[in-house]
């Protein structure tokens, strides 16, 4: 793959992730858990579309397979959405 399809570079698009999380509360704990991860400054929720999808916003460049295992560890999925 490259550099740009299997990381997260900083900048102010971020990379967007769909989700099986549905609840407001299992959001949140997708979000705080994220927060925790070294380089990652912000996590943005849209919950008004379904599926659910958050955006994460980085200061240096994070592994998309880093937020996979993440959030799967809380026991769900985050999947990037490629951009066309």
């Amino acid at each position: 793959m490259s550099l740009l399809t299997d990381n997260i570079i900083p900048g102010e698009h971020g990379k967007v992730f769909g989700t099986n999380a549905n609840e407001e509360i299992e959001l949140i704990e997708i979000k705080n858990s994220l927060l925790k991860v070294d380089g990652i400054t912000e996590v943005s929720i849209n919950n008004s579309i379904f599926p659910k999808e958050f955006t994460v916003f980085t200061n240096k460049v994070i592994s998309i397979e880093d937020v996979e295992k993440v959030v799967k560890s809380i026991g769900f999925h985050a999947i990037p959405k490629e951009l066309i």
